[in-house]
Protein backbone atom coordinates (compact mmCIF):
# COMPACT_ATOMS: atom_id res chain seq x y z
CA UNK A 1 0.00 0.00 0.00
CA UNK A 2 1.63 3.38 -0.87
CA UNK A 3 2.37 5.64 1.78
CA UNK A 4 1.83 9.31 1.43
CA UNK A 5 4.46 11.36 3.09
CA UNK A 6 3.31 14.19 5.72
CA UNK A 7 5.08 17.52 6.22
CA UNK A 8 5.22 18.69 9.51
CA UNK A 9 5.22 22.59 10.19
CA UNK A 10 6.23 24.27 13.93
CA UNK A 11 2.68 24.43 14.86
CA UNK A 12 2.37 20.63 14.78
CA UNK A 13 5.49 20.50 17.56
CA UNK A 14 3.40 21.97 19.51
CA UNK A 15 2.84 21.05 23.43
CA UNK A 16 -0.49 20.33 25.47
CA UNK A 17 0.19 23.26 27.60
CA UNK A 18 1.32 26.89 26.53
CA UNK A 19 4.76 28.09 28.46
CA UNK A 20 4.35 29.95 31.95
CA UNK A 21 7.13 32.17 31.09
CA UNK A 22 7.04 35.86 31.91
CA UNK A 23 6.53 37.88 29.08
CA UNK A 24 9.63 38.74 26.94
CA UNK A 25 11.64 35.66 28.30
CA UNK A 26 14.11 34.67 26.17
CA UNK A 27 12.98 30.85 26.19
CA UNK A 28 10.64 31.86 23.95
CA UNK A 29 12.67 32.41 20.98
CA UNK A 30 14.40 28.88 22.29
CA UNK A 31 10.95 26.79 21.86
CA UNK A 32 9.78 28.55 18.89
CA UNK A 33 13.54 27.86 16.95
CA UNK A 34 13.34 24.25 18.25
CA UNK A 35 9.58 23.71 16.79
CA UNK A 36 11.14 25.23 13.57
CA UNK A 37 14.56 23.03 13.62
CA UNK A 38 13.16 19.93 13.90
CA UNK A 39 10.12 20.62 11.52
CA UNK A 40 12.72 21.53 9.29
CA UNK A 41 14.72 18.38 9.65
CA UNK A 42 11.81 16.23 8.76
CA UNK A 43 11.49 14.61 12.18
CA UNK A 44 8.29 13.27 13.66
CA UNK A 45 7.41 13.65 17.59
CA UNK A 46 7.39 10.23 18.47
CA UNK A 47 11.03 9.91 16.66
CA UNK A 48 12.03 12.49 19.40
CA UNK A 49 12.25 12.62 23.17
CA UNK A 50 13.35 15.43 25.31
CA UNK A 51 14.56 15.62 28.85
CA UNK A 52 15.20 18.51 31.19
CA UNK A 53 15.66 19.18 34.49
CA UNK A 54 14.69 21.42 36.75
CA UNK A 55 13.94 25.59 36.72
CA UNK A 56 12.38 27.90 34.21
CA UNK A 57 13.70 26.64 31.19
CA UNK A 58 13.79 23.50 32.36
CA UNK A 59 9.48 23.40 31.72
CA UNK A 60 10.00 23.18 27.92
CA UNK A 61 9.32 19.53 27.39
CA UNK A 62 5.91 20.14 28.66
CA UNK A 63 5.21 22.95 25.51
CA UNK A 64 7.31 20.96 23.20
CA UNK A 65 4.77 17.95 21.56
CA UNK A 66 7.30 15.05 21.49
CA UNK A 67 8.18 12.29 23.94
CA UNK A 68 9.19 13.68 27.11
CA UNK A 69 11.27 13.79 30.52
CA UNK A 70 11.04 16.65 33.42
CA UNK A 71 14.01 15.17 35.48
CA UNK A 72 15.79 16.05 38.60
CA UNK A 73 17.87 19.24 38.92
CA UNK A 74 20.89 18.84 37.37
CA UNK A 75 20.41 14.92 36.06
CA UNK A 76 18.93 15.84 32.83
CA UNK A 77 22.53 14.86 30.98
CA UNK A 78 22.55 11.21 33.01
CA UNK A 79 18.61 10.52 32.28
CA UNK A 80 19.37 11.36 28.67
CA UNK A 81 22.43 9.11 28.36
CA UNK A 82 20.08 5.79 29.95
CA UNK A 83 17.49 6.64 27.21
CA UNK A 84 19.62 7.32 24.13
CA UNK A 85 21.82 4.05 25.09
CA UNK A 86 18.30 2.15 25.45
CA UNK A 87 17.34 3.66 21.85
CA UNK A 88 20.03 4.90 20.14
CA UNK A 89 18.02 5.32 17.28
CA UNK A 90 16.02 7.75 18.87
CA UNK A 91 16.64 12.04 18.58
CA UNK A 92 17.34 13.02 22.55
CA UNK A 93 17.20 16.40 22.77
CA UNK A 94 18.19 17.81 26.49
CA UNK A 95 17.35 21.09 27.23
CA UNK A 96 17.31 23.39 31.25
CA UNK A 97 19.21 25.70 32.14
CA UNK A 98 23.11 27.69 33.17
CA UNK A 99 21.91 26.74 37.09
CA UNK A 100 20.87 23.16 36.47
CA UNK A 101 23.59 22.23 33.86
CA UNK A 102 26.59 23.98 34.71
CA UNK A 103 26.19 24.49 38.59
CA UNK A 104 24.29 21.16 40.67
CA UNK A 105 24.49 19.37 37.00
CA UNK A 106 28.41 20.23 36.38
CA UNK A 107 29.77 16.64 37.23
CA UNK A 108 27.11 15.39 33.99
CA UNK A 109 28.43 17.65 31.84
CA UNK A 110 32.05 16.91 31.99
CA UNK A 111 31.17 13.22 31.58
CA UNK A 112 28.92 13.47 28.76
CA UNK A 113 31.25 15.73 26.73
CA UNK A 114 33.71 12.99 27.69
CA UNK A 115 31.99 10.15 26.74
CA UNK A 116 30.74 11.61 23.39
CA UNK A 117 27.05 11.06 24.02
CA UNK A 118 24.89 11.50 20.83
CA UNK A 119 22.56 13.95 22.49
CA UNK A 120 21.72 17.42 21.40
CA UNK A 121 21.89 19.89 24.89
CA UNK A 122 20.55 23.17 24.44
CA UNK A 123 21.20 25.12 27.62
CA UNK A 124 19.38 28.26 28.05
CA UNK A 125 21.49 30.63 29.95
CA UNK A 126 20.20 33.79 31.31
CA UNK A 127 23.21 34.43 34.04
CA UNK A 128 21.09 33.98 37.05
CA UNK A 129 18.73 31.84 38.73
CA UNK A 130 15.38 32.89 37.51
CA UNK A 131 12.93 30.25 38.76
CA UNK A 132 14.18 31.18 42.56
CA UNK A 133 13.86 34.82 42.01
CA UNK A 134 17.02 36.02 41.26
CA UNK A 135 20.38 34.85 42.97
CA UNK A 136 23.65 34.69 41.56
CA UNK A 137 24.82 31.48 39.39
CA UNK A 138 27.54 29.56 37.68
CA UNK A 139 27.71 32.21 34.75
CA UNK A 140 26.98 35.00 36.19
CA UNK A 141 29.60 38.13 35.52
CA UNK A 142 32.01 39.40 38.41
CA UNK A 143 30.59 42.25 40.57
CA UNK A 144 26.86 41.20 39.89
CA UNK A 145 24.76 42.40 42.21
CA UNK A 146 21.47 40.07 43.15
CA UNK A 147 19.92 38.80 46.06
CA UNK A 148 22.25 36.43 47.20
CA UNK A 149 25.15 38.94 46.22
CA UNK A 150 24.15 42.73 47.24
CA UNK A 151 27.75 43.48 47.10
CA UNK A 152 28.57 42.10 43.90
CA UNK A 153 29.66 38.53 42.71
CA UNK A 154 32.95 37.39 43.57
CA UNK A 155 32.90 34.33 42.06
CA UNK A 156 34.88 33.88 38.73
CA UNK A 157 32.11 32.70 36.25
CA UNK A 158 32.11 29.33 34.67
CA UNK A 159 32.67 29.87 30.41
CA UNK A 160 30.51 26.28 28.84
CA UNK A 161 32.01 27.05 25.63
CA UNK A 162 36.00 26.20 26.67
CA UNK A 163 34.93 23.88 29.23
CA UNK A 164 32.85 21.78 26.60
CA UNK A 165 35.97 21.51 24.14
CA UNK A 166 38.26 20.60 26.77
CA UNK A 167 36.33 17.86 28.31
CA UNK A 168 35.64 16.13 24.69
CA UNK A 169 32.41 17.43 23.11
CA UNK A 170 32.49 17.48 19.41
CA UNK A 171 30.13 20.38 18.77
CA UNK A 172 29.95 23.41 20.63
CA UNK A 173 28.09 26.41 19.74
CA UNK A 174 26.98 29.70 21.20
CA UNK A 175 23.59 31.68 19.80
CA UNK A 176 21.21 34.55 20.95
CA UNK A 177 17.30 33.57 21.33
CA UNK A 178 16.63 36.54 19.58
CA UNK A 179 17.95 35.84 16.64
CA UNK A 180 15.49 32.41 15.75
CA UNK A 181 16.63 31.92 12.20
CA UNK A 182 20.35 31.44 13.56
CA UNK A 183 19.74 29.11 16.42
CA UNK A 184 17.81 27.28 14.13
CA UNK A 185 20.14 26.36 11.98
CA UNK A 186 22.66 25.78 15.01
CA UNK A 187 19.90 23.50 16.60
CA UNK A 188 19.95 21.54 13.12
CA UNK A 189 23.21 20.93 12.87
CA UNK A 190 23.69 19.78 16.52
CA UNK A 191 20.92 17.24 15.78
CA UNK A 192 22.65 16.11 12.38
CA UNK A 193 26.07 15.83 14.14
CA UNK A 194 27.05 12.83 16.25
CA UNK A 195 28.18 13.07 19.02
CA UNK A 196 27.89 15.49 21.63
CA UNK A 197 26.43 18.67 20.73
CA UNK A 198 25.90 21.55 22.92
CA UNK A 199 24.64 24.98 22.41
CA UNK A 200 24.75 27.22 24.97
CA UNK A 201 22.22 30.12 24.39
CA UNK A 202 22.24 33.43 25.85
CA UNK A 203 19.02 33.90 26.92
CA UNK A 204 17.55 37.03 28.85
CA UNK A 205 15.66 36.94 31.92
CA UNK A 206 13.46 40.28 31.90
CA UNK A 207 12.71 40.23 35.41
CA UNK A 208 15.76 39.36 37.58
CA UNK A 209 18.90 40.12 35.34
CA UNK A 210 18.16 44.00 34.40
CA UNK A 211 22.51 43.68 33.56
CA UNK A 212 22.70 40.79 30.66
CA UNK A 213 19.22 42.41 28.65
CA UNK A 214 18.39 41.94 25.04
CA UNK A 215 19.60 45.75 24.51
CA UNK A 216 23.33 44.16 25.93
CA UNK A 217 23.48 41.38 23.89
CA UNK A 218 21.89 43.21 20.32
CA UNK A 219 24.76 45.65 20.54
CA UNK A 220 27.48 43.25 21.42
CA UNK A 221 27.15 39.95 19.39
CA UNK A 222 28.99 38.77 16.21
CA UNK A 223 28.63 35.91 14.55
CA UNK A 224 31.58 33.82 13.84
CA UNK A 225 30.78 32.66 10.34
CA UNK A 226 31.37 36.80 9.59
CA UNK A 227 34.92 35.93 10.41
CA UNK A 228 35.61 32.97 8.46
CA UNK A 229 36.04 31.29 11.41
CA UNK A 230 38.13 27.54 11.16
CA UNK A 231 35.70 25.19 13.04
CA UNK A 232 38.49 22.73 13.68
CA UNK A 233 40.77 24.84 15.37
CA UNK A 234 40.19 24.86 19.05
CA UNK A 235 42.71 27.09 20.28
CA UNK A 236 41.19 29.43 18.13
CA UNK A 237 37.75 28.45 19.25
CA UNK A 238 38.71 28.87 22.69
CA UNK A 239 40.03 32.22 22.50
CA UNK A 240 36.96 33.83 20.60
CA UNK A 241 34.92 31.93 23.33
CA UNK A 242 36.33 34.16 26.61
CA UNK A 243 35.52 37.13 24.72
CA UNK A 244 32.97 39.18 26.56
CA UNK A 245 33.35 42.57 26.24
CA UNK A 246 32.31 45.09 23.37
CA UNK A 247 32.41 41.75 21.20
CA UNK A 248 30.81 38.23 22.23
CA UNK A 249 31.03 35.65 19.42
CA UNK A 250 27.77 33.97 18.37
CA UNK A 251 27.88 30.86 16.08
CA UNK A 252 29.92 27.48 15.91
CA UNK A 253 32.99 27.83 17.93
CA UNK A 254 34.05 24.15 17.28
CA UNK A 255 33.43 20.49 15.44
CA UNK A 256 35.50 17.10 15.30
CA UNK A 257 34.30 13.41 14.10
CA UNK A 258 35.70 11.75 16.88
CA UNK A 259 33.92 8.31 17.46
CA UNK A 260 30.35 9.00 19.64
CA UNK A 261 29.84 6.52 22.76
CA UNK A 262 27.21 4.64 20.49
CA UNK A 263 29.97 3.78 17.68
CA UNK A 264 32.14 2.61 19.95
CA UNK A 265 29.60 0.65 22.32
CA UNK A 266 30.19 -3.06 21.09
CA UNK A 267 27.11 -4.37 22.65
CA UNK A 268 25.52 -1.31 20.40
CA UNK A 269 26.94 -2.28 17.00
CA UNK A 270 24.95 -5.29 15.96
CA UNK A 271 21.04 -5.99 16.45
CA UNK A 272 19.55 -2.41 16.63
CA UNK A 273 17.88 -0.59 19.55
CA UNK A 274 18.20 -2.93 23.26
CA UNK A 275 14.71 -1.57 23.81
CA UNK A 276 13.39 -3.20 20.33
CA UNK A 277 15.17 -6.31 21.29
CA UNK A 278 13.88 -10.16 22.61
CA UNK A 279 14.55 -10.05 26.40
CA UNK A 280 17.08 -12.25 27.01
CA UNK A 281 14.89 -14.08 29.88
CA UNK A 282 12.36 -16.43 29.37
CA UNK A 283 8.94 -15.47 31.20
CA UNK A 284 9.45 -17.42 34.32
CA UNK A 285 13.11 -15.59 34.80
CA UNK A 286 11.66 -12.25 34.19
CA UNK A 287 8.67 -12.55 36.83
CA UNK A 288 11.23 -13.54 39.46
CA UNK A 289 12.96 -10.77 38.63
CA UNK A 290 9.51 -8.51 38.70
CA UNK A 291 8.57 -9.70 42.04
CA UNK A 292 11.39 -8.87 43.61
CA UNK A 293 11.83 -5.58 43.05
CA UNK A 294 7.87 -5.17 43.71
Amino acid sequence: MATTAINLTPRDFKGKSDPDWCPGCGDFGVLAALQRAVAGLGLRPHEIMAISGIGCSSNLPGYFNAYGMHTLHGRSLAVATGAKMANHEMTVIVTGGDGDGYGIGGNHFTHTARRNTDLTYIVMNNQIYGLTTGQVSPTSSLGMTTKSTPFGNVEQPINPITSAIMNGATFVARAYSGDVVHLTNLIQQGIRHKGFAIIDVFSPCVTFNLDNTHDFFKERIKKLEDDNHDTSDWKTACEKAMLFGDTIYTGLFFESNRPSLEDVEPVLKTGGALSMRELGLDKEQAKKIIDRIM
